[in-house]
């Protein structure tokens, strides 16, 4: 039998009654799929769920192979060793004990047909990328994770699951941490992958290489052929067409209710003129009151005829808008942060090489794990030194860190935002919030209960709608913590801006959305003009 998944009923509650999944039935069988969704629609959870890392309220999920799960938090483990990491400790405890002459048939059972696993590891290791100690003398197998890399530790987990060869692999975001080259080598891996393969990603590039799409909406998954680009034809196709049947169904709205008033209207004229008739006595009072009778009983009938057609009408309607989905754009004031097209507003120099962005030029930063993009995005911003560089700004920038920590938690997003624009009254606050998706009463709340992409939109409303909006932009891996939905979002609104852009990032389709020109590079240190990607 082909190794499979089957969630019936599955339903999760978090301890305080929060519900994530209720009542959801679905299946993923053979092949490579991409879990995709809107933060907080469940897709970690419905991952932990199927690997028995969390317990359901109620329901099941079962699986008709041994499960292998990469989850989001790898790195967080500093203590484990790389050996725990690849899920090979056991055996290797085994194999030292056999090896010092404990016979115990326990050691034998444990270690099965496992003699060469450390080989078999390190090869893996070695064909991801993972190097060993730089001192040359700890066992890369001993490793610990906190002397690894985010990317080192992914990618450890990911050579893991290669070694175990799990029938169902589950991974969840495996390439936040990891640099170009680290992303090649998942690619790679994921292009072959056996079994069941279920992919949590907002890297379009890595969903591209999947067979097809599930998308976790409402609490019910969806399935699409394809891959991630096959998706989004198939969903814009499918809001085309949602769109004309709201368009339809809102004009029958309209004739069902002008045809009841119409009814209505001749009714009412039937029932004076009856009255009429009555009054001036032209026909036998017996006839007439049949005919008042059967006037009511046909008015009845009529009325609730009508009203019935309108109320379908209007429950078509509703499942017609229903289908299509939100088209929430974030709105940034444009003319606010206009730039001139002469302006420099950074230059870095170094001895032999000057590099500056002039105008509302859109500059990419590149370069693999550890290089010093980050370090160069503070300089340009003034939060750090460049070694070596002096660095000149020729206006004000605003800059959004990767760990976006800007914001205080303990404080109301609107007080956050006031803040950063003390001259604002609470009503332009909230009227800037709002375009930027922050509505109702969420600028009442704490900023430590937004989500990711929520965190994003205030932390970048706090530099767009300050006194003095910057001329140049500052991102440093903006799509880590952001669903596709709210990448979009963000590429659209970052198109409306007119200031400067120097965003450093992997996500290649994202940077190419962003309309990126120009191209530099790091590398120890050093900045460079590169090619395009």
């Amino acid at each position: 039998m082909s190794p499979s998944i089957v969630c019936t009923g599955l339903s999760f509650d978090w301890p305080d009654g929060t519900p994530v999944l209720t009542g959801l039935d679905a299946a993923f069988a053979t092949g490579r799929t991409g879990l995709v969704g809107l933060n907080g629609s469940g897709k970690s959870t419905l991952l932990r769920l199927i690997a028995g890392d969390l317990a359901p309220t109620s329901g099941d999920a079962a699986s008709s192979g041994e499960v292998g799960y990469l989850a989001q938090d790898v790195a967080l483990h500093a203590d484990r060793t790389v050996a725990d990491l690849l899920g090979i400790a056991p055996v290797r405890a085994a194999l030292r004990a056999v090896e010092n002459g404990d016979a115990a048939p326990v050691h034998f059972a444990a270690i099965g047909d496992a003699w060469d696993v450390e080989e078999r590891a390190r090869a893996q290791l070695q064909r991801f990328g993972v190097a060993p100690a730089p001192d040359g003398g700890t066992d890369v197998l001993d490793r610990t994770v906190g002397r690894l890399s985010g990317g080192e530790a992914v990618l450890t987990g990911l050579a893991g699951l290669v070694l175990r060869r799990t029938a169902v692999t589950l991974l969840d975001e495996p390439t936040n941490n990891l640099d170009r080259a680290a992303r090649h080598r998942l690619y790679d891996a994921v292009r072959s992958w056996k079994g069941v393969l279920i992919v949590v990603s907002h890297d379009r590039e890595l969903l591209d290489l999947v067979d097809h799409i599930a998308e976790l909406r409402d609490g019910s998954v969806h399935h699409y052929g394809g891959n991630y680009t096959d998706y989004t034809e198939q969903l814009a196709a499918e809001q085309e067409a949602a769109q004309r049947m709201a368009r339809a169904a809102e004009a029958d709205v309209r004739r069902e209710q002008r045809q009841l008033v119409e009814a209505r209207t001749k009714l009412d004229r039937r029932v004076r003129y009856g009255k009429k008739m009555y009054a001036q006595k032209r026909e036998p009072r017996v006839i007439m009151k049949q005919r008042k009778r059967e006037a009511e009983v046909s008015a009845g009938k009529h009325r609730i005829m009508q009203a019935a057609k309108v109320a379908d009408a209007e429950r078509s309607l509703a499942d017609a808008e229903h289908a299509v989905r939100d088209d929430d754009r974030i709105r940034i004031d444009v003319a606010r942060a206009d730039v001139p097209a002469g302006r420099t507003v950074l230059e870095v120099r170094r001895p032999g090489a000057t590099l500056s962005i002039r105008g509302p030029e859109r500059v990419g930063v590149l370069g693999r794990n550890g290089s010093g993009k980050t370090t160069l995005l503070r300089a340009a911003a003034g939060r750090a030194e460049l070694p070596g560089a002096a660095i000149t700004r020729g206006g004000p920038v605003g800059y959004l860190p990767q760990r976006l920590d800007t914001l205080d938690d303990g404080i109301s997003v609107l007080d956050n935002v006031r803040a950063a624009a003390p001259r604002a009254t609470p009503h332009e606050v909230r009227a800037g919030l709002a375009r930027f998706l922050i509505r109702g009463d969420r600028p009442d709340q704490p900023a430590g209960v937004l989500s990711g992409g929520e965190r994003f939109r205030v932390s970048l409303a706090c530099l767009l709608l300050a006194g003095t909006p910057p001329q140049l932009l500052i991102l440093d891996e903006p799509t880590n913590s952001l669903d596709l939905h709210s990448v979009g979002q963000l590429t659209l609104a970052l198109a409306d801006y007119r200031g400067a852009l120097l965003v450093a990032g992997h996500d290649l389709p994202f940077l190419r959305g962003l309309g990126i020109t120009r191209w530099w590079s790091t590398d120890g240190g050093s900045v460079t003009e590169t090619e395009a990607p």
